[in-house]
C-alpha cells in the first residue's frame, strides 16, 4: 500500500431483525467508503444485501438464558474473526452483546436506540452506555447532556 492509499474502515451493523434491521440499512449510506460487515438474527437477511458479508446468530431474548450465552458466544466468535474498526448497532440484546465485547477489544462503538423507544430508552439502549463510545437516541426529548445524544433519525 502506498503512503497516498488508505485502509477502508471495516464496520459491523449488528441488528436484531424487524425495525432494528431496517434501521441500521438505512445508516448504511453514511458509510459507502467503508468495508462493511452484518450480523443479525434473520438468516434471510443476506438475500436484501447487495454487498458486504453477512454473519446470522441466534435470536434469543432476556427469558432465553442459555440462547443468550449462546448468542453471546457467537458474537465474540465473529468479533474475532471480523475485527472490525467500528460497531454501529440499532438493538437489541445482540447489539448490547456486541458493543459490550467491542469495547472491550478496544473498537470503536456507536449505539443508536430504535426509532420505536419514544418515551424511554430501551432496556439494551440503558445497559449498553458504558460501552458505547457514541450513545445517541432518535429522540430529540430523550437527549440529555451527559446522553444519549440526539443527531436526528434514520427513519
Amino acid at each position: 500500500m502506498s503512503p497516498v492509499e488508505t485502509k477502508r474502515k471495516k464496520i459491523l451493523f449488528i441488528s436484531s431483525s424487524g425495525g432494528h434491521w431496517i434501521e441500521i440499512l438505512r445508516l448504511r449510506a453514511a458509510f459507502v467508503d467503508c468495508d462493511a460487515h452484518y450480523i443479525s438474527t434473520d438468516k434471510s437477511y443476506n438475500e436484501s444485501l447487495s454487498s458486504g458479508q453477512f454473519y446470522s446468530v441466534r435470536d434469543a431474548s432476556r427469558w432465553d438464558k442459555i440462547g443468550l450465552v449462546l448468542q453471546a458466544l457467537r458474537i465474540f466468535y465473529l468479533l474475532i474473526i471480523i475485527r472490525p474498526d467500528v460497531v454501529i448497532s440499532t438493538g437489541a440484546a445482540v447489539g448490547f452483546f456486541g458493543l459490550l465485547f467491542a469495547k472491550k477489544m478496544r473498537i470503536k462503538t456507536i449505539w443508536v436506540d430504535s426509532l420505536a423507544n419514544v418515551e424511554k430508552m430501551s432496556l439494551s439502549g440503558l445497559k449498553v452506555r458504558p460501552y458505547a463510545d457514541l450513545w445517541l437516541t432518535q429522540w430529540q426529548h430523550l437527549a440529555t447532556e451527559k446522553g444519549p445524544y440526539f443527531h436526528g433519525a434514520v427513519l
